[in-house]
């Protein structure tokens, strides 16, 4: 029996895992800490609360589970303040941690999400092993660190490691506060969506395909960083204008009603070779599909929210 530990599970990509890795057979030991999730009933999920941050708690939890896989999606995501939070610091050692108490108690296979922050962003193009990271905030340095780190760990206790660098992810659960929710609900609810001229490109891809992504590659034995991406640029106004055109509300988009800031760079797109070639895994959805998805999650969200301030 393969036995997973998920952390993040009440997370954005992380609680997308879940359906697919019931199809895949695992033991889920789901682990939340702020709020309890809501998910699908199944024998084979089990959900703990555990605050990860607190070493004594988190080598209680793995001693009594004894994982044989990890999928590790925590971390401090706050939106905006996840970029420079001194919380960053407490992770990485919370997940030094982590893999320690994992090797202790017979861990084999380990995914760990990291981010497309690690690169340097002056090559707009990113290939594993050919751009070089050279991460620009505090976020960016600890999961760079953390990946040197826990790839000369692993090899030395014979755990087998593969890095997920997440690009642009939207979907269902995403914070508000970013771009693609905040247009689809500014405009749901007739409201003008101030946005910047638009013009950069970056590789967005559908949340269901993060997930899925992420258990293929922890169901590989493909080790090293690996982009988890769409591999297709495409401009943010598109992306804007599509969500209005869907919505017949194009009327409501003000372009260049916001500046962008200095690090704003262009062009972000990923090299998925790797993800298509070895993995054996490309996208399901396209960005057309995928929006329609999200703005029917969020009519239902809205809907569900005017229901509960009238009760």
């Amino acid at each position: 029996m393969k036995i997973i530990l998920l952390t993040g599970a009440s997370g954005f990509i992380g609680r997308h895992t879940i359906p697919f890795l019931i199809d895949r057979g695992y033991e889920i030991h789901a682990v939340y800490y702020s709020h309890p999730p809501e998910f699908i009933q199944n024998k084979d999920l089990i959900l703990h609360r555990c605050n990860l941050l607190d070493f004594e708690e988190q080598e209680k939890l793995l001693s009594e589970i004894k994982p044989t896989h990890l999928l590790h999606f925590a971390w401090y995501t706050v939106h905006r303040e996840y970029w420079t939070s001194f919380e960053n610091i407490k992770w990485v050692q919370a997940s030094l941690n982590l893999f320690l108490n994992f090797a202790k108690n017979g861990g084999r296979r380990a995914v760990v999400a990291g981010t497309c922050a690690e690169y340097d962003w002056n090559y707009g193009f990113f290939s594993e092993g050919i751009t070089p990271t050279n991460p620009k905030t505090l976020y960016g340095i600890c999961k760079d660190s953390l990946h040197k780190i826990l790839s000369h760990f692993c090899k030395q206790v014979n755990i087998s490691l593969a890095w997920g660098r997440i690009f642009f992810v939207y979907g269902p659960y995403e914070n508000p506060q970013r771009l693609i929710p905040y247009v689809i609900t500014s405009l749901l609810e007739d409201k003008p969506a101030f946005c910047s001229h638009g013009n950069q490109i970056r590789d967005f891809l559908y949340v269901e395909d993060a997930a899925s992504a992420f258990v293929s590659l922890l169901e590989s034995d493909v080790q090293g960083p690996i982009n988890i991406a769409s591999g297709q640029p495409i401009s943010l106004k598109t992306v804007i204008y599509k969500i209005a055109d869907f919505l017949g509300k194009r009327y409501l988009i003000n372009l260049g009603a916001v500046s962008t800031s200095d690090d704003d760079v262009p062009f972000l797109v990923a090299d998925i070779r790797r993800l298509k070639n070895e993995v054996r895994w490309e996208p399901k959805f396209t960005i057309d599909e995928g929006l329609n998805i999200s703005i029917e999650w969020w009519k239902n969200k809205i809907r569900e929210s005017k229901i509960k301030i009238k009760d």
